[in-house]
């Protein structure tokens, strides 16, 4: 449903996931879910969200297992899993009120799909000029990358493969080709994906058979791709697991070569820093880097679409459905 009604000085809308596939606009107080020792504070109008398509998809299709309801915590998160939750990581707005520095600022928020907000001014991070708000609402898969290159520790020549060419896997690829002389290439059965490969200046198979890659990422979310990307490993290669499964089970081929290639498989998720940054980087830093690091007009062909934030009850099932087609999805406020 749409809201009926206008919204006061203290209230607002937000989107929430009511059941499977099902979600709608509810009424919701601008500064609830605020930490009770809150300091400084912000009131941000959004501008523009984001959908994040492969987590989202399993939020609203109830399949986050019970065991990472609280792990999977968005930062701002309402409710509890598996509904009704209020949901969500992608929020560009511009700061209304709060410290004279940040006052009409943009800025990008960890907040979910709601017309306006309080948080602490700690939760924001000011866009870089050079960064159009229409393109900011990547900050959250851009930051996903960073960590999973931190994670692989590409080195100079070194031959990758990604598989999977999602908004996350396409980001980590792109990366990981600015590394000189390493050999990058974006893998993914979706032979519509080439196109957008292409543009960020990626090499792209939808074909393909055992290699030996010195670095493998897996990013389809489907786990006969993590089949695929043990195939491309070669001896002592490492294979960095992004996608996130919910409740799905993943079988994966253990024996075979995987012990006499004497392969490495490792998890990367970007709730934490990896050991060898922790010392020296923090979230707010890491968000600062990703933001700047979007300076970059091709990264544009990763939006998808967009639609107005008072349609998301129509249209948010159908959007996250569509894996074919869909990358980022931009929400309009």
């Amino acid at each position: 449903m749409k809201p009926e009604t206008e919204v006061t000085s203290e209230t607002t809308f937000a989107w929430w996931a009511t059941g499977p596939g099902q979600g709608t606009l509810l009424r919701t107080e601008i500064n609830s879910g605020l930490p009770g020792n809150s300091d400084e504070l912000v009131t941000v109008e959004t501008v523009y969200s984001g959908i994040s398509r492969g987590t989202e998809a399993l939020v609203l299709g109830g399949q986050v297992p019970e065991t990472e309801f609280e792990r999977m915590r968005a930062p701002f998160q309402e409710g509890r899993f598996p509904f009704p939750v209020k949901y969500g990581y992608a929020n560009v707005g511009r700061v209304a009120s709060g410290p004279r520095h940040l006052q009409g600022r943009l800025v990008f928020c960890l907040f979910p799909h709601q017309q306006r907000y309080q948080v602490p001014a700690s939760a924001v991070t000011v866009i870089p000029e050079s960064v159009p708000a229409e393109r900011a609402v990547l900050a959250a898969n851009m930051e996903t990358a960073v960590n999973g290159l931190w994670d692989g520790a590409p080195g100079v020549g070194d031959r990758i493969a990604v598989v999977g060419s999602g908004v996350v896997g396409l980001l980590v690829a792109w990366l990981a080709s600015k590394i000189p002389g390493t050999r990058v290439t974006a893998v993914d059965i979706n032979e519509d994906r080439r196109a957008i490969a292409e543009a960020l200046g990626l090499s792209f198979e939808s074909s393909f058979a055992p290699d030996d890659h010195d670095l493998v990422y897996h990013t389809s979310g489907h786990p006969s791709g993590l089949e695929t990307a043990l195939a491309l490993a070669g001896p002592e290669a490492v294979i960095v697991e992004m996608s996130w499964y919910g409740s799905q089970p993943v079988p994966a081929t253990l024996g075979g070569a995987f012990h006499s290639r004497r392969l490495t498989l490792r998890s990367s998720q970007v709730g934490q820093l990896p050991p060898l940054r922790r010392s020296r980087w923090d979230h707010s830093r890491r968000m600062r880097l990703a933001l700047e690091l979007l300076d970059d007009g091709r990264l544009d062909c990763l939006i998808s679409g967009e639609s107005r934030f008072t349609d998301m009850p129509e249209k948010m099932a159908s959007v996250l459905a569509d894996a074919n087609r869909t990358l980022c999805h931009r929400i309009v406020y």
